[in-house]
């Protein structure tokens, strides 16, 4: 690979790392071809975009972003690929889902809306982070639930409150 082949790649590459708020560094190496699709297969019905990257113009890439990524350029070690998600929890789920039949992917590291994340033993929290859609459901729950019941007390009693009145006003005074 030519310098400016090179070049141009780290210049992709750092567009894609200003253009997605999370990403995952896995190893999925020693996956043979079919494991590997379907790993890929996996990746595009969650909407992850899966890519192989070489770990020195990744870590150049990060050097030239002006996002901080902690210490995430120290994991670049053997083979990585990098999944690309809109939603902070989506790689984790596919991960997990896929090792339940093989100990791969391995991760190394994730970031996720400016939080770094080393290490394989992170990927159970990683699971359970809740997307931006989830965390605006909850809040919009929590916001309708007291005046659901305010209503629901006020039908209540205003029901009881007509048959009070209306068998008064059919008792013989």
């Amino acid at each position: 690979m030519t310098r400016e082949e090179k070049s141009k790649v780290i210049k992709v590459l750092t567009a894609e790392l200003a253009e997605n708020s999370n990403l995952y560094l896995t190893d999925i190496s020693g996956l043979n071809a079919a494991t590997t699709s379907a790993l890929r297969r996996a990746c595009f019905k969650a909407n992850i975009r899966l890519a192989v990257v070489k770990n020195t113009l990744l870590e150049k890439a990060m050097e030239a972003s002006d996002k901080d990524f902690g210490d995430l350029p120290t994991i670049l070690k053997g083979n990585t690929s990098v999944m690309y998600s809109e939603t902070g929890n989506a790689p984790a789920k596919v991960i997990k889902a896929f090792r339940k039949k093989s100990d791969k992917p391995f991760l190394k590291g994730a970031y996720i809306e400016e939080a770094v994340y080393l290490g394989d033993d992170q990927l159970d929290m990683l699971v359970d982070i809740k997307s931006k859609e989830e965390l605006i459901g909850d809040i919009i729950g929590l916001l309708q639930s007291p005046a659901k019941n305010l209503i629901s007390a006020l039908q209540s009693s205003g029901g009881k409150l007509s048959g009070i009145i209306k068998t008064l006003s059919q008792k013989e005074v």
